[in-house]
């Protein structure tokens, strides 16, 4: 039901599953002591892995999220020309709620590849795989009121979308105390309108187009 490959201009997105990336290699960006290890976990709802099954079972629900049509999770990767090329440079996809018709974006980068851009341009080919091709209804993501680096790439590619910010969330994520969040939103017919420029490819295991 799913692409297995997203191409956009600078980034290619594969499953995050065991059958596309290794869990040990996962796991050394994702384990205690990784670098930068604190600075990238510090918004995000997980602790970094104390042990390679960890990360294990973090890639083993991937593939059962998108089995089971609840997500649809990605390893991302910059392209040949970028630096860092074929890396790992985090991991970013959609929780879906069919109830509601809507999908919430969520990623997180390693941090020597942040400030490139690479969220947006992420979000955008999400946002089109949501729209046009799942038709869905709306597209959210929120960050964690704190979260000043967050909050400058999502506003600017919600703005790109012609989505809106919505507000605050009190007590929204579980903690000590509890965390407020920030939620934006976009629309089918706002995406549409907006008419955002970006060049996407959506690709079957076979590597032919999809669908």
């Amino acid at each position: 039901m799913f692409p297995a490959i997203i191409e956009t201009d600078r980034l290619r997105l594969e499953p995050r599953t065991p059958e596309y990336v290794d869990a040990l290699e996962v796991y050394e960006h994702c384990r205690q002591g990784a670098p930068h290890i604190d600075e990238v976990t510090e918004y995000l709802p997980w602790e970094p892995h104390a042990t390679p099954d960890e990360t294990a079972e973090f890639l083993e629900r991937g593939a059962e999220g998108r089995e089971e049509r609840e997500g649809i999770d990605y390893v991302i990767r910059p392209r040949e020309g970028e630096e860092g090329a074929g890396e790992i440079a985090g991991f970013g996809g959609l929780t879906l709620d069919w109830d509601t018709d809507s999908a919430e974006l969520g990623t997180w980068l390693r941090k020597p590849f942040w400030g490139r851009g690479y969220s947006g341009e992420r979000a955008l080919a999400l946002a089109e795989l949501a729209f046009e091709h799942l038709d869905l209804e709306v597209v959210t993501v929120t960050h964690d009121a704190g979260n000043e680096n967050s909050e400058r790439a999502i506003e600017r590619y919600i703005e790109r979308m012609g989505g809106r910010r919505e507000g605050t969330l009190r007590n929204f994520h579980a903690g000590d105390p509890p965390v407020d969040a920030v939620r934006y939103s976009v629309t089918q017919s706002e995406y549409r309108d907006a008419d955002p420029d970006h060049e996407v490819a959506f690709r079957g295991e076979d590597g032919e187009a999809w669908p």
